[in-house]
């Protein structure tokens, strides 16, 4: 008898018990198939102690090297990339912002009730977002040309792809009784998800563009080294050329401006969605 609290303990509880038998054998071949990928791939890319020291050497060489950061006279065309660099993540984040929302209404298992339409957009959204930024940056500077507008075109298709889940999968968690409520008042289709299902994740889909917002600034920077526009046209020119010091400079702008982004994106969740913890 006393051995029937405790395995049915064992039962409810397994996590808290160590595993025995077949179980323990799979989680320690599991464990060394993942050691023997780990050296495999070291041996691969050929990652060998001196090689790692040598590369650390040389990263406090060429930090030596961007001490103090110089001010120069293109410091004001810096200035304004950074600005352009600011519209493109803004711009490009609010176009997919808007594209996710009618998108993820209709990947919803409860908006759509049509299961091709859903299992379009939602492999749609895979396609677009499993192609990385930078790679579209490289598509849309051949289909457009030089400049910011292929940056945020770059951003708002890769954008639309992952808001597009994120946002469906947010209406899919939906309080029900909420919804049942707005629809016993006689209210259509379209008024019960004006009131019964968005004011219940808007809080999410702006928590989620907020948090992109900060994400492209940084990817708009990347971008511009492929001629998308921005700062990251100048921060390539300067890497090319070894001016290192103005490569700092235009380091720290980058980061006082991320920085000034992620307090201006607190205060806005704070005022929008309620009170952030720290």
């Amino acid at each position: 008898m006393s051995g029937r609290p405790l395995t049915r303990w064992r039962e409810c509880r397994p996590e808290l018990y160590p595993p025995r038998g077949l179980a323990l054998w799979r989680r320690a071949a599991a464990v060394l198939l993942g050691l023997g990928l780990f050296l495999w791939g070291l041996d691969a890319l050929e990652v060998t102690p001196g090689r790692l020291i040598d590369g650390i050497g040389q990263l406090g060489h060429v930090f030596m090297l961007m001490m103090p950061p110089a001010v120069t006279e293109h410091v004001w065309d810096y200035v304004r990339a950074i600005g352009e660099t600011l519209a493109m993540a803004f711009l490009g984040t609010l176009v997919a912002s808007l594209l996710a929302v009618p998108l993820a209404l209709m990947g919803a298992r409860n908006i759509m009730p049509f299961g091709p339409v859903r299992l379009l957009v939602r492999r749609s959204s895979d396609v677009v977002r499993g192609i990385d930024s930078l790679v579209w940056a490289i598509f849309f500077v051949s289909v457009v040309g030089l400049g910011p507008f292929a940056g945020i075109l770059a951003i708002a298709m890769n954008d639309t792809g992952v808001l597009t889940k994120l946002y469906a999968e947010a209406i899919e968690n939906t309080d029900r009784e909420q919804v049942k409520g707005v629809r016993a008042t006689g209210a259509g289709r379209m008024q019960t998800i004006g009131f019964g299902v968005l004011p219940q994740v808007m809080p999410v889909l702006l928590g989620n563009s907020l948090y992109f917002l900060e994400s492209n600034l940084r990817s708009a920077t990347i971008l511009g080294v492929v001629g998308a526009g921005g700062i990251g046209f100048f921060l390539m020119d300067r890497l090319m050329i070894s001016a290192w010091r103005e490569v700092s400079l235009i380091v720290i702008m980058v980061l006082v401006t991320v920085a000034c982004i992620d307090a201006l994106s607190r205060v806005l969740r704070g005022r929008l969605i309620g009170p952030v913890g720290r």
